[in-house]
């Protein structure tokens, strides 16, 4: 909780409301009632039953107690607590008794808000069980299991008893899907078979069963498990987090933004605090992520922060996520301009020219947008100077003379400002000027002495300071014309400046040669002095040096001196040695000319010890080179020195070193990282410690300190001479996990002074590793390793500052499919970068991210080092990851297309179920469509002669010319044609306005082959009835015969079926009966047919045949019969007979001849079959036909018996041929001729 003014916003709080629980919750029995069954021989303390009450309240109010109120009748006793019903001792159980206890539970809140329950248990008492099944000592079990827990530990040991001793098996019923645990069938240990996830699955309700193999032998135990959680999960960021923010400058305590991370752990493993690692001092972070400015910003001194942002759970070790923010600071108009120095200081040579541009000043303003214009502050000097507010160029208004100016001084000191044009808010920035008018040179240097002397060994070597000369400039000190140079003039003295010279800047005169002059000489030498000035002043003056004689020369005993070694350690005043030196009556006065600058040694002027002045410090200096020298008094006297061979000499003193420096390391924490999969002695770093002392010591011996294990090994080992350490064991599955120790370096080899160090080796593998590709050889990125690590290691830094970026390989490039393709010119660097803060690895992607986004600037710093157009080319995942991941990837296709195939089966299966659902469903009510249809429903009407009916007949039909055969009878086929226009589909593909010329119809056992008609695609028909077709024949005697095609008979004769013909009523196009009763009754006259124009044709099986036809029987195509007749015969090839049964209100032409009769239909079932027709069948249909004409209570639902035939199958079976899609969608026409051939 926070508050606000609207302006500013104080900390968070935390408020924490707890909800204290009331007693409004009664304990609950899962039953009403229980029964269970006991034995006579139950021990005492065995347990009936246990009862478990439910009750959801904390607390007291949640602590069930159990009571048994009646029923017990003393021999039965509960658990307060657990509920166990057992039997009390010394109870003897009689046979046949049995008990009803009430039982109650109730909680434990105060007396007046106490809840409670009852239930009753049903005992009975039975006879002694010989075979009772095992008994478990608890009916439920708790317990928690961490799910860290590892595989085939042992959870629980639920071992049960059996009164028989017999051998009991155990296993687990239900409860566990995933098989996650597993039991002992013996021994009844509960094992855990595989790890837990408690963000998967938190709790586990098993049903564990004992059997000892007998019927009812049975028995079961609850095993609650309750997943307890470990902290094995990193807080994470979400994925929408924005990454960029921005906050206004010059606020204190600005809302910057929000983070946002979860931890799927439980309790304090899941709490997710967070903490800023870089720029603490700036921000500041609540606990819910509110980031806010700590300070106030200033744009202008930084405009943009990468903000590191890091979420811990809770956990004592907890785990560590990282986010980086970037933040942009926008601007405000808060800066003055400023100079760029805030004083200016100018030289003006005197007399300069009017309008010379003398100073370019120049300001800037930090704020955006600015616009600076530059003015002269002081009034006085805008007299003397102006300034270009622009551009700010300095110029001088009036020529100035140094020396006019003296009296009022030389120097102007004036003030100059720069406004800014932006807001106009912000004062102006200031500077100060300072213009000082330089004078000209007007002084020479002057010598000190006009004539200057010097003495010289005769035999003095070549660099001997003879003499110094001096000189005095009075030009103002530290001027150009006050510097004074030295040289000597060639012209005048051409041999002495062969043999001398001086130097330049000190006036020292010397020796340029080894002279080898005779004593007394003397020589003269020029030397001019000169300044810097403008325009140079000299002047010259004179050098007499003289040589010596050799007798007044001092003869040192040796030209160099060697003493012993003195002691680092030896106080002020030790004797270093000795020296001596010899000259003919003269007083020798010793003296140290050089290698003695810091003053350590001082010698006696006239003994010659010398011995130290300072204490000494062999590691600052560790030897001395003297130059002493021995002059006679003569010479100390006059002031002057002659050096030369014989009176000077060197003198060496080494000094020697003790132990006084202890060891140092060259970093006080070392961090390094090992592979999972390093083998034994691999090295994993090295350490170094530098001694100031020398020899003995600063030779280092190193040993590790590592703190114990409860295995009693150490992780690492180091080699004692040169710091290398190695790994000791091996560290399978200990990614993200550390060893911290500390080495120790003594020098002396053990045996000097100490100083130690501390180690951190991280363990990695290859999900922490990015691989860097450079497009150089191996060799080359071995030979520059360290420079090349170093680099990298820098940029990991800028974002986990004292990150150290490890080598784990370097190796040609590795490509292809599998990686398994290497290319030697060019490279792969394998590395990882550790934490310091946490001591484990950077995450792979963090490591890709701070160096892939910085890779132009990695590839400026490595080029010096891989060469002219060497390059890193990319980073990239490890092979081993990279393969893994197209594994995962190849196994979630494979998934993802069996899923897909899945899905299209059962997508094609539905439709496929629903056709045959509404398949049969049609063909129930064919058949039962059939049934009503298959009834008499008209009356022949009064005829005409049998002629008449023949020509009515074939005129019906459409064709007028007879085509017969065997005893004059004429046959013709049934057309499409006949049936009404209305009644046609367009789905049957039939014009209902078409007819057919009489030519073009064809008998097909006369050779001719008849076209193809009709539509491939099935017109159903309104009555859902089977069509059959065929020839309809008339006889000599009027009377009308329907034959089907291929129905061939005994003696090779066609099956006929005898047809009555109702030439003036028909039926509906549904097949139902339309025909009033009394035209059920007319069937005496069969021979009057003067018009048969859609007529119903009635077999004498019962079967009904009917024609129509349109009325324009002359508008006929030629070719659609010939189509059509190519059909019959499939048709007919196809076919599948019945013979139909007459109805009972059917007539029926008595003397008829009836032999078997088959009508080919499309087939409605699996398999159809033909019954014989015996003379029992006759006489019954002759039985039918007497009484045809009588009307029953219900005639129109009447149906014809079915005598008992012996049923068989003429044409084959119908499953060995099944109509296909081709075979069945043809006949499409010929639904609506409506021959039904159910058997009724």
């Amino acid at each position: 909780m926070t508050a606000s003014d609207g302006v500013q916003e104080s900390s968070p709080v935390t408020v924490n409301i707890t909800v204290i629980d009331a007693n409004d919750n009664t304990p609950t029995f899962p039953n009403v009632s229980y029964n269970v069954n006991v034995y006579t021989d139950m021990q005492p303390g065995d347990t009936i039953l246990q009862l478990t009450a439910v009750d959801a309240d904390e607390g007291p109010n949640g602590l069930v107690s159990y009571k048994i109120l009646a029923g017990d009748q003393g021999h039965f006793t509960i658990n307060d607590y657990t509920g166990r019903i057992t039997v009390l001792p010394g109870v003897n159980l009689n046979v046949g008794r049995s008990y009803a206890l009430t039982v109650r539970a109730s909680d434990n809140g105060p007396a007046s808000q106490r809840r409670s329950s009852i239930t009753t248990v049903y005992i009975e008492v039975l006879p002694p069980n010989n075979q009772s099944p095992p008994r478990f000592p608890q009916l439920i079990y708790s317990l928690e299991v961490s799910e860290a827990m590892r595989t085939g530990a042992t959870l629980l040991n639920i071992q049960a008893t059996d009164r028989e001793r017999d051998l009991i098996t155990y296993t687990i019923l239900r409860g566990d899907p995933n098989n996650i645990f597993e039991v002992s069938q013996t021994s009844g240990l509960l094992l855990l078979a595989k790890s837990l996830d408690r963000e998967l699955t938190d709790h586990y309700t098993l049903t564990v069963t004992a059997s000892d193999g007998k019927p009812d032998g049975t028995s079961t135990a609850t095993v609650n498990i309750m997943v307890t959680d470990v902290n094995d999960n990193d807080p994470e960021f979400g994925l929408l987090l924005p990454l960029n923010l921005t906050v206004q400058e010059e606020e204190e305590n600005a809302f910057v933004g929000q983070v946002k991370a979860t931890d799927l752990d439980l309790g304090v493993n899941g709490q997710v605090r967070y903490r800023l690692v870089s720029h603490r001092d700036l921000f500041r972070i609540s606990t819910d992520g509110s980031i806010f400015t700590a300070v106030p910003l200033d744009r202008e001194e930084r405009a943009q922060y990468d903000l590191v942002v890091q979420a811990s759970d809770g956990a004592k070790d907890p785990r560590r996520t990282t986010v980086t923010l970037s933040i942009k600071v926008l601007d405000v108009d808060d800066n003055s301009p400023a100079f760029s120095q805030p004083a200016y200081h100018i030289t003006l040579p005197e007399n300069s020219p009017v309008g010379m541009i003398i100073l370019n000043i120049s300001a800037l303003d930090p704020d955006l947008d600015a616009n600076i214009t530059y003015r002269i502050r002081t009034e006085e000097a805008r007299e003397l100077f102006a300034v270009n507010p622009l551009t700010g160029e300095l110029r001088v208004l009036h020529s100035l003379d140094f020396e006019k100016l003296l009296p009022n001084g030389t120097t102007w000191n004036f003030v100059v400002e720069a406004v800014d044009g932006g807001s106009g808010k912000m004062p102006p920035g200031l500077a100060s000027v300072t213009v000082t008018v330089l004078d000209m040179n007007d002084f020479p240097p002057v010598f000190s002495q006009m004539l200057y002397r010097g003495m010289v060994a005769p035999n003095a070597i070549k660099g001997t300071i003879v003499t110094t000369v001096h000189t005095e400039d009075l030009d103002p000190p530290g001027t150009a014309a006050s510097r004074v140079h030295y040289k000597v003039d060639l012209e005048q003295f051409p041999y002495s400046t062969s043999i001398f010279d001086v130097e330049e800047n000190s006036g020292n005169v010397l020796t340029r040669v080894n002279l080898n002059e005779e004593p007394n000489t003397k020589f003269s030498l020029a030397v001019i002095a000169y300044d810097d000035g403008e325009p140079v002043k000299f002047n010259k003056t004179l050098v007499e040096i003289t040589v010596l004689q050799p007798s007044i020369i001092p003869v040192f005993t040796q030209e160099e001196y060697r003493f012993s070694p003195v002691s680092e350690n030896a106080p002020v005043g030790t004797v270093a040695g000795v020296i001596l030196a010899a000259v003919i009556n003269q007083t020798i006065v010793y003296s140290i000319i050089d290698g003695n600058e810091g003053g350590e040694f001082i010698v006696n002027n006239i003994t010659g010890v010398i011995s130290t002045a300072k204490p000494l410090d062999y590691e600052s200096n560790s030897s001395y080179v003297l130059r002493v020298e021995a002059d006679s008094m003569r010479v100390v006297s006059s002031n002057l020195r002659a050096p030369s061979k014989s009176n000077t000499a060197k003198v060496f003193i080494d000094v020697q070193d003790e132990n006084d420096h202890p060891p140092e390391f060259t970093k006080p924490f070392y961090l390094g990282g090992v592979a999972e999969d390093a083998k034994t002695f691999t090295s994993v770093l090295q350490v170094q410690a530098v001694d100031k002392d020398t020899g003995n010591y600063s030779a280092m011996l190193y040993r590790l300190i590592i703190p114990p294990t409860t295995d009693g090994k150490d992780g690492f080992v180091i080699e004692p001479f040169t710091g290398v350490i190695k790994t000791a064991i091996m560290y399978r599955n200990m990614r993200r996990s550390y060893f911290k120790f500390d080495v120790v370096a003594t020098d002396d080899y053990g045996e000097g002074l100490s100083s130690s160090a501390q180690v951190v080796v991280s363990v990695v593998n290859q999900l922490d590793m990015q691989v860097v590709v450079s497009n150089v050889p191996p060799t080359v990125v071995e030979q520059n390793k360290d420079q090349l690590i170093g680099i990298l290691e820098r940029y990991v830094q800028d974002q986990i500052p004292g990150a150290k970026v490890v080598v784990e390989s370097i190796g040609p490039r590795r490509f292809g499919e599998g990686y398994e393709q290497e290319d030697y010119s060019k490279s792969d660097l394998m590395i990882y970068a550790i934490d310091p803060l946490t001591n484990r690895a950077l995450s792979r992607q963090e490591l890709f991210k701070f160096l892939d986004g910085k890779l132009l600037d990695i590839n400026k710093e490595f080029q010096p080092y891989l060469g002219r157009g060497g390059r890193i080319l990319e980073i990239r995942t490890p092979d081993v990851v990279e393969s893994v991941k197209k594994a995962v990837q190849s196994v979630g296709y494979t998934e993802g297309a069996l899923l897909a195939l899945a899905v299209i089966i059962i997508m094609c299966c539905i439709p496929a179920i629903l056709i045959v659902i509404i398949t049969y469903r049609q063909f129930k009510e064919r058949q039962a469509e059939c049934a009503k249809t298959a009834r008499i429903q008209m009356a022949l009407p009064t005829g005409k002669s049998g002629g008449a009916a023949t020509n009515n007949l074939y005129e019906e039909l459409g064709d007028s010319t007879m085509r017969g055969y065997g005893h004059q009878e004429q046959q013709q086929l049934l057309r499409p044609s006949l049936l009404r226009p209305e009644e046609l589909s367009m789905e049957s593909g039939i014009d209902p306005g078409q007819d057919y010329y009489t030519q073009d119809y064809y008998n097909y056992d006369h050779g001719y082959d008849l076209p193809q008609y009709g539509s491939r695609r099935k017109l159903i028909s309104p009555t859902g009835m089977y069509d059959e077709y065929g020839e309809v024949i008339m006889e000599d005697d009027g009377s009308y015969y329907y034959s089907p095609h291929e129905s061939e008979g005994e003696y090779g004769r066609k099956k006929r079926i005898k047809l009555i013909v109702d030439r003036e009523y028909e039926t509906s196009s549904t097949g139902e009966e339309s025909a009033p009763e009394l035209y059920r009754n007319r069937l005496s006259n069969v021979n009057s047919h003067s018009n048969i124009n859609g007529s119903i044709y009635l077999a004498q099986n019962g079967s009904i045949i009917r024609t129509r036809r349109v009325a324009h029987t002359n508008n006929i195509k030629l070719n659609s019969p010939i189509r059509l007749g190519k059909h019959f015969k499939k048709l007919d090839k196809l076919a599948v007979t019945h013979e139909e049964r007459i109805p009972l209100n059917s007539p029926v032409i008595t003397g008829a001849s009836v032999g078997e009769q088959n009508l080919t239909t499309r087939p409605s079932s699996g398999s159809l079959a033909s019954s014989t027709t015996g003379p029992e069948s006759i006489a019954s249909k002759s039985n039918v036909a007497k009484g045809g004409g009588e009307r029953t209570q219900n005639g129109d639902e009447q149906e014809s018996t079915v005598d008992n035939q012996e049923v068989r199958d003429p044409l084959g079976s119908h499953s060995d041929r099944t109509q296909s899609d081709e075979e069945e969608l043809w006949m499409g026409p010929w639904n609506n001729l409506h021959i039904p051939m159910t058997k009724l």
